[in-house]
């Protein structure tokens, strides 16, 4: 499969957390997504951009808070999180390059 525009697209960026780490000790990788994205969408991106096979897909969305910046009331955007599951052997390095 070759890398397209709409791959780049789904897949936003890699989540490096703590959580994100420890995921990652069990062979899945998590990445911020496009709110609209669907598992299939993102299985099909993750293969393409990286050139692994992916075993699952699990999704979450999380509701952007609502904060005060000098004064005025304003919301933090919703974000869509993938956590991609790989198969034995294959793995993707996110790392930072600290």
């Amino acid at each position: 499969m070759s890398a397209k525009a709409e791959h780049y697209d789904v897949i936003r960026k890699p989540v490096i957390t703590e959580k994100s780490t420890m995921a990652s000790e069990n062979g899945a990788v998590v990445f911020e997504v496009a709110i609209d994205a669907n598992k299939p969408m993102i299985k099909e991106a993750v293969e393409a951009l990286f050139g692994v096979k992916v075993k699952a897909v699990n999704t979450t969305i999380t509701k952007g808070k609502v904060k005060r910046f000098r004064g005025q009331l304003g919301k933090r955007k919703d974000v869509k999180k993938a956590y991609v599951t790989l198969e034995e052997g294959n793995t993707i390095d996110v790392s930072t390059g600290l």
